[in-house]
């Protein structure tokens, strides 16, 4: 597509220069094949996509200069005349399918000749040769504004009037080119009341034709269908400037600016004057509508490029889409190509720049999906994030020095030895020749680091591989996912007596409770248990489904000295694995209770070794169904108890789904229980 850069000066104010504007098009998208020098002018040669029918024009290019600049059209001369209309015969259409709309205006008293030196030098320059003046008009207008028109002698058409229909069985036309073609009944003919005159959107026919004694012309602004002339030209072999641009899309919208642009012209230079016009249009045009909802984020996300709103909403003016409502956009009618918020994504990454965008990776939407572990992980990883931890990486290889210091989870191997274990022959960091069966190692040097830059608040959690040897020397070493924390500093709590508190052995726990909640794992159980590398009297094992998988609590004193940790560190480390294959636990939801509950406070004098989830295990066992909630609520030992006795005070809550309870059946309830707990576990209460 040839396209004249004087001629675009017209059309709107350019500062750049030639080759600067050759640049400019095509970093938006509008590649040139070359640029060439006419006299004066620079004509640049722009190869135009088939999906880009509304550049086939100066008026084209300039809404894509408007768009990147932000500078306005200025638009043609006679561009907004209003045309007379009358209601008679002129036209009719008979195949609206193939010829939504069809505008024709009389224009009568011209005068053929030449046309002025100003409209052949521009013609010329873009490669047109010169007819007359009224087929020198409607091509300079075609390229002007991008609409194909086609000029009759009104008194070679019979009954004056013009019929939009298909062709008949047997009809044949002879073309311009002096062609006689026969005709099939898919193509759309542009008739007389008597036979075809033109084929319609491709090429006219002789008979019809403007000659030197045409007075009265018939001029012919009409909308059709691309399927159909495509199809049409390919059929006849015909292709011309008129299906080219048809064929990739016009604006049904233009006809009447483009009808009245070229009867501007030709009574201005052919003498003529314009008298009636007609504009069938049996079902108006809708525009497209895009729901794009969140289009910022759409063009970062697809482009990897940050685009301010007011810069977006600009870029959307310029190129004429419009915002409807909140969701939508409303797309020009000479657009074709626009239909879903990718394409806006487009419109908005080019006309800012394809030099801007950087280098980043893809994203992969279909290249699969995540697994339900993957998901129940990722939840744990969010719910971790939310409580304050951060995510560690360790490596996957350690000293074997710290082969005896961390008892490992029960399911990795069955006895702990360096044989059991798996060595690296040539390890990438002197001294780090085993793979690591733990993760707390790792875990520990991170907060080390941390101490050494004056961190002291710390939570970190790892989900990591860990490995073991394999029974069979041949084959690879086991592996196994674990999940390890760790957590130690200060906890502030905001709004209370004591702004911050030292975190201990609870704030681990509840951590781990969360993180296990929001991926959905059946229920966890607790007890106490001698740890190795953790501290007596603050350690315990993680219980599922009745087997150890793991232990968390205070790391030992002894080994806090080796690492320097000066405060109290708390540790844990579970089987992921095992929980994640455990299934999971569906959802359920009920409704907020309609009734209040009553709730009792009881303490009861216990041995040591007791704890309260064996109590908590003991109360659920006797499925009372009143008793709604078991709550720990303070342990105390000490001054007037045995040395081997402790007191633990718990919360039992009381509530009936049906009723409001009164105070003789709580009672009731509360007694049985207290006394089935002083049978089963042998505890009074004090």
């Amino acid at each position: 597509m040839y396209i004249s850069y004087e001629w675009l000066k017209e059309l709107i104010k350019i500062d750049l220069d030639p080759n600067e504007l050759a640049e400019k098009l095509t970093l938006v998208g509008l590649e040139l094949d070359g640029m060439y020098k006419v006299r004066e002018d620079h004509i640049f040669d722009i190869e135009v996509t088939s999906n880009r029918g509304d550049c086939l024009s100066h008026l084209g290019v300039a809404r894509e200069i408007s768009a990147f600049s932000n500078k306005p059209i200025n638009f043609p001369e006679g561009l907004k005349d209003v045309p007379s209309r009358e209601s008679g015969r002129l036209v009719r259409i008979e195949d609206p399918a193939l010829c939504p709309r069809f505008t024709a205006r009389v224009i009568k008293n011209v005068k053929i000749g030449p046309s002025p030196d100003w409209l052949i030098t521009r013609l010329a320059a873009i490669g047109e040769r010169p007819i007359n003046n009224i087929a020198d008009i409607t091509n300079y207008v075609m390229h002007e504004l991008g609409q194909p028109m086609h000029a009759f002698d009104l008194m070679k058409l019979a009954g004056q009037s013009i019929i939009a229909r298909r062709a008949r069985a047997g009809e044949k036309i002879t073309t311009l080119d002096e062609v006689e073609r026969k005709l099939t009944t898919s193509m759309l003919m542009i008739c007389d009341s008597e036979k075809p005159v033109a084929v319609g959107g491709v090429m006219g026919g002789a008979i019809s034709g403007i000659s030197e004694t045409t007075t009265e012309v018939l001029l012919e602004v009409a909308y059709f269908d691309r399927d159909s002339i495509r199809k049409t030209s390919r059929d006849l072999n015909l292709s011309t400037e008129a299906s080219y641009h048809f064929e990739r899309g016009v604006d049904i919208n233009n006809l009447i600016d483009a009808s009245n642009r070229a009867s501007h012209l030709i009574c201005q230079l052919a003498g003529g004057t314009a008298e009636n016009f007609v504009d069938v249009y049996p079902k108006e045009f809708q525009p497209v509508e895009i729901d794009a909802p969140n289009l910022n984020y759409e063009v970062k996300r697809l482009s990897g490029v940050a685009i301010s709103e007011g810069e977006i909403s600009r870029i959307l003016n310029g190129l004429g889409i419009v915002k409807n409502r909140e969701r939508t956009y409303s797309v020009p009618s000479w657009r074709h190509d626009l239909s879903i918020d990718e394409d806006l994504v487009e419109e908005i990454v080019r006309i800012n720049g394809y030099d801007r965008i950087g280098e980043e990776l893809p994203s992969a939407l279909a290249s699969g999906e995540y697994q339900p572990s993957e998901n129940r992980k990722r939840s744990i990883r969010t719910a971790l994030v939310n409580a304050g931890f951060d995510e560690a990486l360790s490596y996957s290889f350690i000293d074997e020095r710290h082969d005896d210091v961390f008892e490992l989870v029960p399911s990795l191997v069955r006895e702990r030895s360096a044989e059991n274990l798996v060595t690296i022959v040539d390890p990438i960091i002197d001294g780090f020749t085993r793979m690591r069966p733990n993760l707390i190692p790792g875990l520990l040097q991170s907060v080390r680091v941390n101490f050494n830059h004056q961190n002291r608040n710390i939570r970190l959690f790892e989900i990591g591989k860990v490995f073991a040897a394999s029974a069979n020397e041949d084959d690879l070493p086991r592996e196994k996912e674990l999940m390890g924390f760790v957590i130690t500093g200060d906890e502030t709590n905001e709004g209370t007596a004591l702004t911050t508190r030292q975190v201990d052995f609870y704030d681990l726990k509840g951590a781990l409770e969360i993180a296990l909640t929001a991926a959905n794992t059946k229920v966890l159980g607790f007890r106490d248990a001698e740890i190795e590398h953790l501290q007596n009297g603050q350690s315990a094992e993680v219980i599922f489904e009745g087997l150890s998988i793991g232990s968390l609590g205070r790391l030992k004193d002894e080994i806090a000295s080796k690492y320097k940790f000066k405060q109290p560190v708390y540790v844990g480390e579970i089987d992921l694995e095992a929980l994640l294959e455990g299934g999971e636990e569906p959802s359920t939801y009920t409704p907020l209770p309609n009734f209040p509950g009553i709730s009792r406070d009881i303490s009861f004098l216990a041995k040591r070794d007791l704890n309260f989830e064996e109590i908590r295990s003991a109360i659920a066992d006797m499925n009372v169904e009143l008793c709604r909630n078991v709550e720990f609520v303070d342990v105390f030992e000490g001054h007037g108890l045995e040395d081997d006795s402790r007191s633990i005070t718990i919360r039992l809550e009381y509530r009936s789904e049906s009723r409001t309870l009164i105070e003789e059946e709580v009672e009731k309830v509360h007694e049985s229980i207290v006394n089935a707990l002083g049978v089963n576990l042998g505890i009074k209460q004090r």
